[in-house]
């Protein structure tokens, strides 16, 4: 499946997704961003796309963010820990290079998986987090309609200092409205 939007296109895995992923990975602030302290290895990157190709699994929903005409992969979006008994999820985002920040393809991209997450999944709640040291991304949940829920004091150890994580989400009824 495609989900096509206007600067955006979500689109399925594909195996060269792993080069900039890969890439990404070793990137000071995409990992920063992210929270990620784990090495990886190249194996690893390898088969965690295969896994996404190949995946047929009720619990989560990915999409590799892409650009242009070319549809040059920017980052992923997921949709994960698909509750569906309580019709809730968690949704994370990550874009693959600084060079990509600021142009709106995350806010997009966030838009259409929320979007989709609610209107294909039959979702009730989506929930996420994020650190505090990350305005740009609160402003950007905050505009789609994410509500502060609460806040996971000291939950990231970054370079010798402790981060809150901010914990977030928006109802259904919410997205409607």
């Amino acid at each position: 499946m495609t989900i096509q939007g206007k600067k955006i296109t979500l689109r399925p895995f594909r195996s060269e997704d792993a080069d900039p992923l890969w890439d990404s990975l070793h990137n000071e602030l995409m990992n920063k961003l992210t929270g990620t302290h784990e090495t990886f290895t190249r194996e690893m990157i390898d088969n965690y796309i295969d896994r996404q190709i190949k995946a047929d699994d009720d619990e989560r929903a990915s999409f590799i963010i892409a650009v242009g005409d070319d549809l040059r992969t920017v980052g992923e979006v997921v949709i994960n820990d698909i509750e569906h008994a309580n019709h809730s999820a968690n949704i994370r985002i990550s874009l693959f290079s600084e060079d990509d920040l600021n142009k709106g393809y995350g806010s997009e991209a966030m838009y259409l998986m929320v979007d989709y997450g609610f209107k294909i999944l039959n979702l009730h709640r989506i929930s996420l987090g994020v650190y505090a040291f990350n305005p740009r991304a609160i402003r950007v949940y905050e505009k789609i309609g994410f509500k502060q829920e609460g806040v996971l004091r000291d939950s990231l150890y970054w370079k010798g200092e402790y981060i809150d994580e901010i914990i977030m989400s928006i109802l259904a009824d919410e997205w409607q409205n």
